[in-house]
């Protein structure tokens, strides 16, 4: 038996929708047709992660999968099978659409697959995080303890983000108005300002041609480049999707930038540490959970080193060689990996180097947003100041041709 998501109409002409187990989608029509339900729709629950320009993809959002990630470990926890656990939740109201890519979950586990390849096949919403760490619980036996985890890391990332949003919504605002009080200017009175003075003979300074000069780029051609911009990014993505190699240049690129990539090292190191040690912690070999914790940082570029330099562990080589070998990677923490393997606590010392690495997280996040709203008031200030003088200064000018 396989889950079906329908859509439909009763008798009474109500729109219907649902989940049905049946055979196939002809079986489970007919089966809708004996309830009374005129299936306008009907196909597999969780038929795997759908991308297109014009197709909405499934929600399954953060607090969802946190919430799913919660029932989870408690259920399997007290000792329920993972199928039974998860057939409860199906149940749940609050999970809403998500209920039928959890179906699609439950009938792959139910046909032999992991719960890690069970989530990624049906929904492209799970991070490599997630998945490591649910792999990592289901080989070690602790997939509880593992989806604890996931749930209170992703918990942790929804708090994160709400912190930036409230923290942006005031700068993105006073960003917003501006920038469309200074285009109104731009496009609309400028070329009548700059109009009177030409019929006027006014010769026009050089900031007002090259305002005049940009009023009538963006006329022409806002929309045109902007159109093509999403587009463009549009492409990258999907291109980026289906190219690995893309991916991994354009994540190794993404640790040159300044700022955001001392940022991004900061996470991968957290992600990294903090991941290893709960491997470790679950009994997992340690050539297994340094390909897991890499797979597990979110970067597809360390995750492709980490695994070249997960061979050199397996032939007997140090965890903190290897380490040192990956840039990104080899900065305090083979320090603190050779210590720990010298002191035979390696986890331990994992745990507090994840903590001090979560600190200067949050430091980083606390600095940029106090730094970002300065910079935006700055950056509208200095357009609306340069829109202002390219037409202050011809009328300054006409005044003194008429005094």
């Amino acid at each position: 038996m396989k889950t079906f998501d329908y859509k439909g109409f009763d008798r009474d002409g109500s729109a219907r929708s649902g989940l049905i187990e049946a055979l196939s989608p002809k079986d489970a029509r007919e089966k809708l047709a004996a309830m009374g339900v005129l299936a306008e729709r009907v196909e597999q629950a969780g038929q795997g992660p759908t991308r297109s320009l014009f197709r909405r993809k499934r929600t399954f959002t953060v607090d969802l999968r946190a919430t799913l990630y919660r029932e989870l470990s408690s259920l399997v926890g007290a000792g329920l099978p993972l199928v039974n656990a998860l057939e409860i939740v199906i149940q749940s109201p609050e999970m809403g659409e998500a209920r039928a890519v959890i179906a699609g979950v439950r009938d792959r586990i139910k046909e032999g697959s992991s719960m890690a390849d069970a989530l990624a096949s049906v929904t492209d919403r799970i991070t490599a995080f997630e998945q490591a760490l649910i792999e990592s619980g289901e080989q070690s036996g602790q997939l509880d303890t593992s989806l604890d985890r996931v749930a209170a890391f992703l918990e942790d990332q929804k708090r994160l983000r709400e912190k930036v949003s409230a923290a942006l919504i005031y700068p993105a605002f006073v960003f917003g108005l501006a920038v469309i009080i200074a285009i109104g200017m731009i496009v609309v009175l400028l070329p009548y300002a700059v109009k009177q003075l030409v019929e006027a003979r006014i010769d026009l300074p050089a900031i007002t041609r090259f305002a005049l000069a940009l009023s009538g780029f963006v006329t022409s051609w806002g929309l045109v480049l902007a159109g093509i911009l999403v587009l463009l990014i549009v492409y990258l993505k999907q291109r980026a999707r289906k190219d690995a190699v893309i991916r991994r240049r354009i994540d190794r690129r993404m640790f040159r930038l300044p700022v955001l990539g001392r940022g991004y090292t900061i996470l991968v190191n957290m992600r990294f540490s903090r991941t290893l040690s709960l491997l470790l912690d679950a009994g997992m070999p340690l050539v297994e959970s340094v390909d897991l914790a890499g797979r597990a940082t979110g970067s597809p570029w360390v995750s492709y080193l980490v695994e070249s330099e997960a061979e050199s562990v397996k032939g007997g080589g140090s965890l903190a060689d290897a380490l040192r070998r990956i840039p990104q990677l080899s900065g305090s923490l083979p320090g603190w990996i050779q210590a720990g393997e010298a002191s035979g606590d390696l986890k331990k010392l994992l745990d507090k180097f994840s903590v001090r690495y979560q600190r200067r997280w949050d430091s980083f996040v606390a600095k940029g947003l106090g730094l970002l709203e300065p910079i935006i008031i700055m950056f509208v200030g200095g357009f609306v100041l340069f829109v202002v003088l390219s037409i202050l200064l011809p009328l300054l000018s006409l005044t003194r041709t008429v005094g």
